[in-house]
């Protein structure tokens, strides 16, 4: 069971997929301490899940242990070896979001309404329901290929972060330092899509700012 386990978190497979291979594949039958190759199933798939779910994260940890203290018994590994652990999260699943116009003035107009109201500044018109609906309306006619809609969706998130900058800038004196810098950075990024002559240079202020100023899609 522990090797199937093993074989399971390492090939990143599902209960019966790993179960299916294991009757496949005479290594993983002599990594679980067969000494004959096997054409059944060793298991049910569901007895993973019933073995699994008592087992905790503690008992994984205990597993975990008992596997190094086995090799270091048969001197296939070291203690020393043991001291460091190296991390490949190179295919790691991460929660980042494709980088779009629309998204960069929704996410700074939010950061920006709530640096706000966290320092007491009033705001009367946050457009946070409209920005929302836009962003993904700007998602759909993209991939829908209507670009003239989808750039009409782009243009009103910035026209809303454009807002909540005038309203911001009638009350600077209530400002705090770090949201003074906030301020002046998402002004950065409003001002950088009128003026820009070509997509690529206003994808480099864009990529500069996220890079300084952790403008980023949440």
């Amino acid at each position: 069971m522990v090797a199937l386990h093993y074989l399971k978190y390492q090939h990143n497979l599902s209960d019966e997929a790993v179960v299916t291979r294991w009757t496949e594949n005479p290594h993983w039958q002599h990594f679980s301490g067969r000494q004959f190759f096997e054409h059944e199933m060793p298991i049910d798939p569901s007895s993973m899940t019933r073995w699994r779910k008592p087992l905790g994260s503690a008992g994984a940890e205990t597993t975990l242990k008992s596997t190094n203290e086995a090799g270091i018994a048969i001197k296939a590994i070291t203690s020393a070896q043991s001291h460091h652990v190296n991390v490949d999260t190179t295919l790691q699943i991460k929660e980042l979001r494709h980088p779009t116009d629309a998204r960069l003035y929704a996410r700074a107009r939010e950061r920006l309404v709530k640096a706000a109201r966290k320092l007491g500044i009033k705001i009367k018109q946050s457009c946070t329901s409209a920005s929302r609906r836009l962003v993904m309306q700007a998602s759909r006619y993209a991939h829908a290929l209507q670009m003239n809609r989808a750039k009409a969706c782009v243009c009103k998130p910035r026209n809303h972060l454009g807002r909540v900058l005038r309203q911001i800038e009638t009350q600077k004196d209530k400002l705090s330092a770090t949201a003074s810098h906030l301020l002046q950075t998402c002004t950065r990024i409003y001002e950088a899509y009128g003026h820009r002559r070509t997509r690529g240079e206003f994808l480099g202020v864009v990529g500069h700012l996220r890079a300084r100023e952790r403008i980023a899609p949440p």
